[in-house]
């Protein structure tokens, strides 16, 4: 495949998040949760409403959280967790599959690529960028690992479509994906299940019931999480810098 065709699909990746995110401003999830008083007296219209958001919600970069909100407003704290974190795992994969897609494009334009006009054209320098940022991600869950990495990503304070495509481009496999996705999310979606069922009825105000306590509780859970494999990166590194110069010591010595 060309290096136009791989910068192609990039760019029609590029524009179809742009107009997510858009659309995810214009129709954001307070829009849409008037609407679920009107059809959460019935089970089957108020599922099909369930699944109509998260299968949409990809399209409107829309977060999960509020939607796990709604999911415990109608289906209450037993029935809802499960049926919140489903839909956080189905809701994530097509991410996940697109990012992957177009990671690998760009991995095999890159191998098949001239070396001798590698770095010549100044439209090599997106792709430079793009190739930086995947070796700081690779170097991240090289790191953690990938089910921790996937599991401290989760419960990060991030939005969740960006942990995903991190994880995408990575080589992270799927089983692993959804195992650290399930764990990661489950913090959000218990308190967010419980806010909604919780409440009287469903409103925008309700969307925020989730709020800095959680973040906050959840973005320190990820960093102990990190805490030990960083220290023991940042002390094997260290190791290794301290037996190279004691090497060349006496190297020079002898």
């Amino acid at each position: 495949m060309s290096m136009w065709s791989v910068r192609t699909r990039a760019l029609a990746g590029v524009a179809v998040a742009s107009g997510a995110v858009a659309a995810g401003v214009l129709v954001s999830p307070s829009a849409i949760v008037g609407t679920v008083d009107a059809v959460a007296a019935d089970p089957f219209l108020f599922g099909l409403l369930v699944a109509g958001l998260y299968l949409v919600r990809p399209l409107l970069a829309w977060p999960t959280t509020p939607l796990a909100v709604v999911v415990g407003y109608g289906y209450g704290v037993a029935v809802g967790i499960p049926v919140a974190l489903a839909g956080v795992v189905v809701t994530v994969l097509p991410v996940f599959v697109a990012a992957r897609w177009l990671a690998t494009d760009n991995a095999e334009a890159t191998r098949d690529a001239d070396p001798r006009t590698a770095g010549v054209s100044s439209e090599d320098s997106d792709s430079g960028l793009l190739e930086r940022a995947g070796e700081t991600v690779a170097r991240y869950y090289e790191t953690a690992g990938p089910l921790r990495g996937v599991i401290a990503s989760r419960l990060a304070p991030i939005p969740s479509d960006v942990a995903t495509c991190a994880a995408a481009v990575s080589g992270i496999e799927a089983r692993r994906l959804v195992i650290g996705t399930v764990i990661g999310e489950l913090p959000w979606t218990v308190a967010a299940v419980v806010v909604g069922a919780s409440a009287a009825t469903i409103t925008a105000s309700g969307l925020e019931g989730v709020g800095v306590a959680l973040s906050l509780a959840c973005g320190v859970a990820a960093v102990l999480l990190l805490a030990g494999p960083a220290y023991h990166r940042i002390r094997t590194g260290s190791r290794t810098r301290t037996d190279g110069a004691d090497s060349a010591s006496r190297s020079t010595d002898s």
